[in-house]
């Protein structure tokens, strides 16, 4: 024990290193935040006592008033910002400042190379916190005593890949982060200029955050520079909209400014208040279903947890913000929040207050809810699945490419789709591959285009998995057109009345079945083609190729699906196929329908090298032996 109690050194994990590098170098053009940083860490501090103290009151017995003090030494050339919240023990400091938490994030720092690294919004999406202090101080030295602890331990580094630790003396908890200014950061000891930046970023911080000058007289009563009252509780037309964009970054720790947010205060059976934001930028561990989320859950004002994620599901888990409750208990428990049928009912109603926001974004302010789909469209798209209640909500706000975009971006909607197509028109179709160039140039499209009709071009890895939920909209019922036969009824024009295949056609297409065997379900004339010379198709009730990448992905043996071959009877190979040019012939010519097929579709061949052979048969004109 008189061992672990000395001075001693400790290198930096791996990850801390690489983050202090690009923050130094990246975010000295927004070095001010910093403050915001610090001030953020430190009511985070001050709500996670007041936690506590409701099963052990004694911690805050002999300092009741939770506060935040900023000191400013220009002759020291120091800048102090400290609490008396719940304070860190050796070994939480340890963990907190010399690691970070995040599972991913060596991979996450990995991605920031070259350009990349200059981009202070990907960083922003990891949240800095404390490591900012290095962007404007040569050292930084922290001071700490835990909550109900005798012991206070001294952090200090320069931030050069190693920091200290020994033992220290603190009269009282809580937390002293001082920071020893670089020789060209000498503004941010200047009182006006760092009371500004407190107004401008911790406004809205529920603690006071009162300015103090070293050398200066203080009787202890010094005036808070922010308000110091919980933003969401107060009024509406009390809060403009740089203080709900900073409270957004507190809570975040995010970089970008919110899409859009809703503020909103119930009453009545239930008493909540609810402030809950759309971010503009998806954050690096989105699809990490491990990672941190959820809202900020206070109950009458007293903070029980960041990460409160019983009160939206999972597919709005990108959206950040405070829920603050009357009705619940102050001891309640992540166990009872799961069985409280209180929550349950919030839940409900904050799902759909988030699905209306949603709707208002996409209607009056169309550009940014191209940015919000771009960004978290697919996890969106999970609620077709998780959530039938408002799946009619859901598929409005939905977004696809389709044969009627410019480009390759999803910018059509289903009310686009039905507007487009008429009341006459039977089904809305859809087509799914693993990449947009794969599906957008799919020949399955060729007998709708002809007519005129439009496809939804679906390629996101999860969209075969959510269109078995999106069965109908509006009365209009989907259908895949790469699935069974194509019916196309009377939409747009009457329906083409195939000729009947003669006897040597129907001799033609046994005979390519026989050589391609069990790779194929069945050969057939197509009424899909008008290009290209052939198609798979799989049946109505069969696994597509999207989810059987996804259940192989996830250790599952899928089941074995076999797709018919269509052939186009017109093409020019085919009518190649019907000269008797040898049996070796007629098999590499059938061989090729089927690889070509496989191609066009944008997955792989069981066997490249022996495509190869025949196609290089075929150009030299001789059978192969293959």
């Amino acid at each position: 024990m008189s061992e672990a109690r000395e001075p001693t050194t400790y290198d930096f994990k791996a990850e801390v290193k690489q983050l202090l590098h690009l923050m130094v170098h990246s975010l000295y053009s927004n070095k001010e935040i910093f403050l915001r940083e610090l001030i953020s860490n430190a009511s985070d501090a001050n709500d996670r006592l007041r936690f506590e103290s409701l099963s052990q009151p004694d911690l805050l017995a002999d300092d009741p008033e939770l506060g935040i003090g900023v000191t400013l030494d220009s002759e020291a050339g120091t800048l102090t910002v400290s609490d008396n919240g719940i304070g860190m023990s050796r070994d939480e400091i340890v963990e907190q400042l010399g690691t970070i938490a995040h599972s991913g994030t060596a991979r996450f720092l990995e991605t920031l190379d070259g350009k990349a690294q200059k981009d202070s919004a990907l960083i922003g999406q990891f949240g800095v916190g404390f490591y900012s202090s290095f962007i404007v101080a040569e050292q930084v030295e922290v001071l700490s005593r835990r909550a109900g602890a005798d012991e206070s331990v001294r952090w200090a580094s320069s931030g050069d890949g190693s920091y200290t630790l020994e033992p220290a003396e603190k009269e009282a908890r809580g937390t002293t982060i001082t920071l020893t200014l670089k020789p060209d950061e000498k503004e941010f000891l200047e009182s006006y200029r760092v009371n500004a930046l407190i107004r401008k970023y911790s406004d809205h911080i529920a603690f006071p955050v009162t300015l103090g000058v070293a050398g200066e007289e203080d009787d202890g009563s010094g005036e808070p520079v922010n308000k110091a009252k919980a933003l969401w509780a107060r009024p509406r037309t009390e809060v403009g909209d740089e203080e709900y964009i900073e409270f957004y970054k507190h809570i975040s720790h995010d970089f970008k400014d919110p899409l859009i947010w809703s503020h909103n205060r119930v009453e009545g059976r239930r008493e909540y208040t609810s402030l809950l934001y759309v971010p503009s930028a998806a954050p690096w561990d989105l699809w990490n279903r491990e990672s941190p989320r959820g809202v900020k859950l206070y109950v009458q004002r007293v903070f029980i947890t960041d990460e409160a994620t019983q009160f939206l599901p999972l597919y709005l888990r990108f959206i950040r913000g405070v829920v603050d409750s009357g009705d619940l208990s102050l001891n309640v428990s992540r166990e009872l929040l799961q069985q409280d049928p209180v929550v349950g009912v919030m839940k409900s109603a904050l799902t759909k207050r988030v699905l209306t926001l949603l709707e208002r974004l996409a209607r009056e302010e169309p550009e940014k809810y191209a940015t919000y789909w771009k960004e978290f469209g697919v996890a969106f798209k999970e609620g077709l699945a998780e959530d039938a209640g408002n799946q009619e909500k859901i598929a409005a706000l939905l977004r696809f490419n389709s044969t009627a975009s410019d480009g390759l971006g999803q910018d059509r909607s289903l009310d686009d789709y039905l507007e487009a197509a008429g009341e006459d028109q039977d089904a809305i179709y859809y087509l799914i591959a693993d990449t947009p160039e794969a599906v957008r140039n799919s020949p399955h499209r060729e007998a709708l285009r002809e007519r005129g009709l439009e496809v939804l071009l679906l390629s996101d890895r999860i969209d075969e998995w959510v269109m078995q939920y999106l069965t109908e909209y509006k009365g209009k019922s989907f259908r895949d057109v790469a699935r069974g036969a194509l019916d196309l009824g009377g939409d747009g024009s009457e329906k083409k009345v195939e000729a009947e295949p003669t006897k040597e056609q129907k001799a033609l297409l046994k005979r390519i079945k026989r050589v391609l065997r069990d790779k194929v379900d069945e050969v057939r004339v197509s009424d899909r083609l008008k290009e290209s010379a052939a198609c798979l198709v799989i049946g109505e009730q069969d696994m597509g190729f999207q989810m059987r990448e996804l259940l192989k992905a996830t250790g599952q043996a899928p089941p074995e699906t076999v797709p018919s071959l269509e052939v186009n009877l017109d093409h020019p190979i085919v009518g190649m196929m019907t000269d008797t040019g040898g049996e070796d012939r007629f098999e590499d010519l059938s061989w090729l329908l089927l690889e070509q097929a496989t191609l066009v579709e944008g997955r792989p061949l069981d066997h490249p090298a022996a495509f190869v052979r025949r196609v290089n048969s075929l150009l030299l004109g001789a059978g192969s032996d293959a």
